[in-house]
């Protein structure tokens, strides 16, 4: 059979979670005519060994190595080496779980939408007692700011960004790919530019995700505030203007700058103490809903995310007033 769909997944360090959605490809591809591609960017661990292993057994499942350890990177790698003739790219995120029908859900989308990309609903779950507070952090309105792909419902809708899960390839291609500039956000500034050259984003309600967050205080700091460098980045290079959800996570670096003026001023201090409040009572009030007790740590989850959003959104800024003025 010709092979219809490329789907790639990006690697590092993944012998916990790779597994799972490489079997689900490699089922997928019993009646979608499918290549798998796993992109390492040099894992340490077992990663390498346990996908070779599957290799041996599936002849349309291939590994490959590339020096840059982002998955932007790895997915243009692997398109162009791989993508001539095929008609649609899913990408597949190792820290994630996926339904059966994964894949056919989306090639089904996109042939009866017409779409040019089709992204999914994600939802985030935990295992550790820190990851359930993140995840319910995510969940929530005060930690996604209301994002469209956390909460479409069955219907679907059209958009302008989302979680990516399929694309067609020429449209792909045509846009140039993912900016191998941004450590992360790549997602969002390659739908940017897929809705300037006219291209169309179907947000499905048909299938969904399940997202592992980082159990690790400082991991989900870094996340952040690459996720905020991103943004700005996206902002600047494109010259358009932030939308809400993302002024309010910014205004935290002014609040708390301001917040050290409150010795000699103490209405100073209220921006700062009020987002510090607001997010410890969210979290209660996400435990008290739960039931559990242990949710109530979704509030500092809260304080590390958007703290550390501003904190990588102003130095992006920063880092490009400084570019500009050499």
């Amino acid at each position: 059979m010709v092979e219809r769909v490329l789907a790639v997944i990006p690697s590092l360090n993944e012998e916990k979670f790779i597994e799972g959605p490489l079997r689900m490809l490699l089922a997928a591809s019993r009646t979608l005519p499918m290549r798998i591609v796993i992109a390492d960017g040099g894992s340490t661990d077992r990663t390498q060994e346990i996908v070779q292993d599957f290799a041996k057994q599936n002849p349309n499942l291939v590994f490959i190595s590339y020096p840059k350890k982002r998955q932007g990177p790895a997915t243009n790698e692997t398109v162009k080496a791989y993508g001539d003739g095929i008609e649609y790219l899913i990408r597949i995120d190792a820290h994630a779980n996926y339904p059966e029908d994964y894949c056919q859900r989306l090639v089904e989308e996109a042939d009866s939408m017409k779409a040019a990309s089709v992204v999914v609903a994600m939802h985030t779950m935990g295992i550790t007692p820190f990851q359930k507070a993140v995840a319910a952090a995510q969940n929530s309105r005060l930690g996604n700011g209301g994002s469209a792909h956390r909460l479409v419902g069955q219907e679907g809708m059209w958009i302008d960004h989302g979680h990516h899960a399929l694309m067609r390839i020429d449209a792909f291609r045509a846009v140039g790919g993912y900016d191998e500039t941004f450590l992360l956000n790549e997602d969002a500034e390659l739908d940017t530019r897929l809705g300037k050259a006219g291209y169309k984003i179907w947000l499905t309600g048909k299938t969904s995700l399940i997202y592992y967050p980082r159990g690790e205080p400082d991991k989900l700091f870094k996340q952040y505030r690459d996720y905020g460098k991103g943004r700005a980045h996206t902002i600047i290079k494109h010259r358009v203007w932030p939308k809400l959800r993302h002024l309010l996570p910014a205004a935290v670096l002014p609040a708390a700058v301001l917040g050290l003026f409150g010795p000699f001023y103490w209405l100073a201090y209220v921006p700062v103490y009020t987002w510090i409040a607001v997010c410890l009572g969210y979290g209660v009030v996400l435990a008290i809903k739960a039931g559990d007790v242990q949710i109530a740590m979704a509030g500092p989850a809260v304080l590390i995310m958007h703290s550390a959003w501003s904190i990588g959104f102003w130095s992006e800024v920063l880092r490009s007033f400084r570019e500009r003025g050499k």
